[in-house]
Order: C-alpha cells, then sequence, then structure tokens
C-alpha cells in the first residue's frame, strides 16, 4: 500500500511546529528580564507624574480662561467704541469730512485690532510654555529616576 503523502507532511509540519515551541522556549528562558523595580518608588513617580499632569492641565485651563475673559472684554471694547464711532459720524457734516473721518476711524480699529490679535497670541503663548515648562521638567526627572534605578540593579 501507498502512503497518502498528505499524513507525512502533517507530521512533518507537527514536528517542526513543535521544534519551534522549544527553540523559542529555549530562548525565551535564556533571557534576562530586569529586576521587578521598588514598588514603592514606581508609585511614587507615578503618583509625581499625575500631579505633574494636573498643575499642567491647571495651567493650561487657566490661560484658556484669561482668553476668554480678555476675548470678552475687547467685544465690550469694541461694542463700547462703536457706539461712539457712530455719534462721532453723525455730528460730522459734508460728505468729505465724514469720508476723512472714517478713514481715521478704520485705521485705528485695524490697529488697536492687531493690538488684540497679539496679545492674545501672547497669553495663549505663555499658558502654553508654562504648562509644558512643568512637563519637560517632569520628564526630566523621571528620566533621572529610570537611570538611578538602573544603576541599581
Amino acid at each position: 500500500m501507498a502512503s497518502d503523502p498528505r499524513s507525512n507532511s502533517g507530521a512533518s509540519q507537527t514536528g517542526q511546529a513543535a521544534g519551534a515551541a522549544a527553540d523559542f522556549a529555549k530562548l525565551f528562558s535564556e533571557m534576562k528580564l530586569p529586576a521587578m523595580p521598588d514598588m514603592e518608588a514606581f508609585l511614587a513617580a507615578n503618583r509625581r507624574n499625575i500631579e505633574t499632569f494636573t498643575a499642567a492641565n491647571r495651567v493650561a485651563m487657566e490661560g484658556a480662561q484669561a482668553v476668554v475673559r480678555r476675548n470678552m472684554e475687547i467685544m465690550q471694547q469694541n461694542m463700547t467704541e462703536l457706539t461712539e464711532a457712530m455719534k462721532s459720524l453723525a455730528t460730522v457734516d459734508g460728505p468729505q469730512a465724514k469720508a476723512a473721518k472714517q478713514a481715521e476711524m478704520l485705521k485705528q480699529a485695524y490697529e488697536r485690532a492687531v493690538a488684540n490679535m497679539q496679545e492674545v497670541r501672547d497669553l495663549i503663548q505663555q499658558s502654553n510654555a508654562e504648562a509644558l515648562a512643568l512637563i519637560n521638567r517632569r520628564f526630566v526627572e523621571a528620566m533621572d529616576e529610570v537611570k538611578a534605578l538602573a544603576e541599581k540593579h
């Protein structure tokens, strides 16, 4: 009787899989895993990470609130100035005088808008810089902690 070629390849594949599993087990057993770090130090480091992210989030939120407050102040200021501008234009006689007054008001409004945008930009940049500085400082500390733990073992 001739043997079925499929049965030989099945046995061959089973043998190869067993060999591969044995090779993997051997490699895994020879692997040197680092010792488990001091759990108290590990938990303390994570607590400092959380505190840092909480502080950075607080700084970012305070910055966002400052931007919103300043935008509201700018809006109120713009409304007041618009009302005064309309009153001022109503008292100007002659089309040439009105055109000159409108051009001057437009120039002033543009200059204030640019200054306001720069002020808001500066508020945002300052807030972001403060939050990022907190995170960067903690990252450096964390890397020093990891280095110290690695040197212990």
